[in-house]
């Protein structure tokens, strides 16, 4: 059997058991999940009234806010999401499953390529599911072509991909379940502090560049402008080149944390 066909069925396996063990234990996925769902519906019904006609300069329109925040709870569900990746490779780290798993003929890169895809579907499905509710309460995207959401998509993958090896890193680097999902933290709070509920130049001046200069936000306004025909910018390439640079940066630092411990 070849190196490449031995990666191909070992990683399949490592992905069928990621994801075994997410529609056995579905607590951490539904509640990672239920904090986005829960914003959404905070922001529209509590201060959509308000946040519509601050955005829109108008009245006070529920639709026009729905339309603006429902890009950046996508974004902020994969995030979320990607907490849980975390605490399973700290998991698996910490309960000694990797060390029989090195002591078995498996291709070695297989236990971490399973939790990278299994969390990147797991994710795609977090972001139905978040897109449906935004449906229902009012979310439409009537102007975006076949092009545009086959990019919308692309991009929230490619989101969810980097993201995700940063996640693994940092489960690898933890030392249990609970420092894990300490240390993921900044996948809630970096779109907390982006443009996803308030455009940026409404923030203070000295706010700013936190909001500006991070992943979040590029990758926010580039979903817009594909889902809702807003203008984009420099911002595709930055979202790009933030989801290119995290992935490769968190894959390095998996792999290499990976093989440093202990055969």
């Amino acid at each position: 059997m070849s190196t490449l066909t031995l990666a191909v069925r070992d990683s399949s396996t490592m992905l069928r058991r990621n994801l075994l063990h997410a529609r056995r234990y579905p607590s951490l996925t539904l509640n990672l999940l239920l904090t986005p769902v829960m914003l959404l519906l905070l922001f529209v019904y509590v201060f959509g009234g308000v946040m519509s006609a601050g955005i829109g300069g108008g009245g006070a329109d529920r639709s026009a806010y729905i339309a603006y925040i429902v890009p950046g709870l996508l974004l902020m569900t994969i995030g979320s999401t990607t907490i849980g990746t975390a605490v399973s490779v700290s998991n698996d780290m910490t309960e000694g499953i990797i060390a029989r798993f090195r002591t078995m003929a498996i291709h070695r890169g297989s236990v971490l390529i399973g939790h990278v895809v299994g969390s990147v579907l797991q994710c795609v499905m977090s972001v139905v599911l978040v897109g449906a509710v935004g449906v229902a309460i009012g979310f439409r995207s009537t102007d975006a072509t076949a092009l545009e959401w086959l990019a919308a998509f692309g991009l929230l993958v490619l989101f969810a991909m980097a993201l995700t090896w940063v996640a693994v890193g940092m489960g690898l680097i933890s030392p249990n379940a609970e420092a894990a999902s300490n240390n993921a933290v900044p996948m809630i709070l970096l779109p907390l502090l982006s443009s996803a509920f308030i455009p940026v130049d409404t923030m203070p001046g000295w706010f700013q560049p936190i909001a500006e200069y991070q992943p979040f936000t590029p990758a926010i306004e580039t979903l817009r402008g594909l889902l809702l025909g807003s203008e984009i910018g420099h911002n595709g390439w930055l979202a790009v080149a933030w989801c290119l640079g995290l992935a490769v940066l968190g894959y390095f630092w998996s792999a290499s944390k990976f093989n440093s411990d202990p055969k």
